[in-house]
């Protein structure tokens, strides 16, 4: 399954807090198969394949879009798979570091959130780029700057980082979109993951964000919500040991993406 050219459909929304405004944007519907589960482990996100290309689509978009906040309200999925009885279940937030959001301040803004304006975002052929590894060796030298961060606050996981922090865990995120369902239809025992590679942004017992392939549920019927945009070129798979770069493409225009409005997203 090829991620290049899949569609993500949004709501968007703007909350203002004090002199602040953010642009919000979430899923236009609950994503029915991805559990974000928090233990002494570490955090562990468990997804089937619709839930891993959303999860795609919103982690290209943090890295594109600076000025916005990127809210998957994974605990309105009814998906329970991937973590122990008692773990808590977490919702999960994407930004860029350069917008400067206090987690601290979440709270007042969910609450403030409205039913927003349903739009349609669509992945270009470079969204997630694969690099080499000698930029990985690079890339996790104590000295780059460029890492991602994370902390939690009202029962939900902060995802911070600047573009390239984003873009060099990017590989991971679309080999399972990607990988992971070839790998599983030939053997489904197989385990498929992703290991975020992330820094606290506080002392923590934990510095990581699994995400895997759900063993029960990943290999299933695609849903609308991610479908392929039938504008969307075929091109060849890529490896994660193949160097890749991206092109130079602008934050995206949200004003020059709006959907029409029908009745699934009323």
């Amino acid at each position: 399954m090829r991620l290049d050219g899949r569609s993500w459909r949004v709501r968007i929304d703007k909350v203002r807090l004090g002199a602040d405004e953010y642009r919000v944007v979430r899923p236009a519907a609950v994503i029915k198969h991805a559990a974000l589960h928090e233990s002494r482990f570490g955090a562990n996100l468990s997804v089937d394949k619709d839930a891993a290309v959303e999860i795609a689509a919103a982690w290209w978009l943090a890295a594109r879009s600076p000025r916005t906040l990127i809210h998957l309200p994974l605990k309105a999925s009814p998906a329970t798979c991937g973590g122990w009885t008692g773990e808590r279940r977490l919702d999960l937030v994407l930004l860029h570091h350069s917008l400067g959001f206090r987690p601290a301040h979440w709270k007042q803004v969910r609450a403030r959130l409205s039913a927003g304006r349903p739009h349609k975002i669509t992945l270009p052929a470079d969204a997630l780029p694969v690099f080499d590894d000698e930029h990985h060796v690079r890339a996790s030298h104590k000295d780059n700057l460029d890492r991602l961060h994370w902390d939690i606050a009202a029962d939900t996981m902060f995802v911070v980082g600047s573009r390239a922090a984003y873009e060099n865990e990017a590989g991971k995120i679309r080999g399972l979109v990607e990988d992971c369902p070839s790998h599983l239809a030939h053997d489904p025992t197989t385990h498929c993951c992703a290991e975020i590679d992330l820094d606290p942004c506080r002392p923590h017992h934990y510095a990581g964000l699994h995400v895997e392939c759900c063993d029960d549920h990943y290999l299933r019927t695609g849903s609308p919500a991610t479908r392929r945009s039938s504008s969307a070129s075929p091109s060849t798979p890529s490896s994660p040991s193949t160097s890749a770069t991206s092109r130079s493409v602008p934050e995206p225009a949200f004003s020059t993406m709006a959907a029409p409005r029908s009745s699934s997203l009323a």
